[in-house]
């Protein structure tokens, strides 16, 4: 008989392959938490699951080693729908080369463009640099550290304002991002497929470690990562899981491609690009249109450049 309480979900479907060892700590815990549901006690067992396997596996991650808010900023914009390992190779030569709010208010678009190529999505550069605009222009050059006013920044949404709560000030928060998403159904809705984010939200409120956040979080995903590399991933029983589109041959790409041209050659015509590109000119129009009204590039007559 299906359960229909959220936090003692039953066990139809597949276990999630986890190494032996971790396994039956976690059976046990599920079985707790069917007989006696989210109380002190299984939270605190939860909460030492999570933070053995932190205590014994952290991620040695450079902007965990700082409380310098500029520096966990850039993190933070960086690792939106980026993997680590791609944002580890560019981190520490971004910080070497923008140090601070202002040196990166003052760069040309075009080289902080040059610095960003690898990491994809790159209206996230250009709304790294409308922050340290603001920053410098509104804040006197320092980082707000209110919901509100974090909020107002360019690029930042709830999560980012929250995870910037948290671990530039270890202020506790809620907030939900893959890897956490992907700790709480594992744990907590076994057999479950379908499952929102609304359901998970106060779970992860009342497990919270109040007391360290900062770390708490970082368990978390350090553990959600763990639940990727080793059996199936759980998140595809969120119902927020989709597939990302293919990158080959996307609108996407043939924007990244148009701006490392516009780099290595800067003022350049449609029809050369076109050529450059091997493209039909309607294909180059569309994406450049885009480019314009985004703030990537200028056009002075029948040549464009980086704005």
């Amino acid at each position: 008989m299906k359960n229909n309480n959220p936090l003692l979900c039953n066990r139809e479907g597949k276990e999630e392959r986890m190494p032996e060892k971790e396994n039956r700590p976690v059976s046990r815990f599920r079985e707790m938490l069917r007989r006696k549901g989210l109380v002190p006690q299984t939270t605190r067992i939860f909460q030492g699951l999570i933070y053995e396997h932190y205590q014994k596996n952290p991620r040695a991650l450079p902007w965990r080693k700082t409380r310098n808010p500029y520096r966990i900023l850039v993190s933070e914009l960086m690792l939106q729908q980026t993997q680590v390992e791609r944002v580890l190779g560019k981190y520490n030569l971004f910080i070497r080369i923008f140090p601070g709010f202002s040196r990166l208010a003052k760069a040309p678009l075009i080289d902080l463009l040059k610095v960003w190529q690898g990491l994809g999505y790159n209206r996230r550069a250009i709304a790294l640099q409308r922050i340290a605009r603001t920053v410098m222009e509104e804040h006197a050059g320092r980082l707000p550290d209110s919901r509100e006013d974090l909020l107002k920044l360019p690029g930042i949404g709830r999560y980012t304002a929250s995870a910037m709560l948290t671990f530039i000030h270890n202020k506790p928060d809620v907030f939900i991002e893959t890897n956490i998403r992907r700790v709480f159904i594992h744990f907590f809705f076994e057999g479950r497929e379908n499952i929102a984010d609304a359901e998970i939200l106060p779970l992860i409120e009342k497990t919270l470690d109040a007391a360290n956040p900062r770390e708490w979080y970082y368990a978390l995903m350090d553990y959600g990562v763990m639940l990727k590399k080793t059996g199936e991933n759980p998140n595809r029983k969120s119902a927020h899981y989709q597939r990302q589109t293919p990158f080959h041959g996307s609108n996407r790409q043939l924007r990244g491609l148009i701006l490392k041209t516009l780099i290595k050659d800067p003022g350049i015509s449609k029809k050369r690009l076109a050529e450059k590109l091997n493209l039909a000119p309607e294909k180059i129009e569309e994406n450049l249109s885009l480019l314009l009204k985004e703030g990537f590039l200028k056009k002075k007559g029948n040549w464009f450049s980086i704005n």
